[in-house]
């Protein structure tokens, strides 16, 4: 094998796992999401505002830190 052909292949083995990774800690989120709406209030979830953007800089945090994986410092 070539050094070009290694090179592709470990990126996308990377970028499977991460997808499938990724795919599944959102539906588990989603279910645990819906179990806790459901016993808590017998219905859809009611997010505000304030947590949705709460959430999402954390996330953001979250992603910035496993791309700083990458830099091996």
């Amino acid at each position: 094998m070539n050094q070009e052909n290694l090179d592709t292949n470990w990126k996308t083995k990377l970028l499977i796992i991460g997808a499938a990774g990724g795919a599944l800690i959102g539906a588990g989120t989603a279910y645990l999401l819906a179990r806790s709406a459901e016993s808590n209030r017998g219905g859809p979830p009611e997010i505000s505002t304030k947590d949705l953007l709460s959430t999402g800089i954390a996330i953001i945090g979250v992603i910035r830190g496993i791309a700083s994986l990458g830099d091996g410092k």
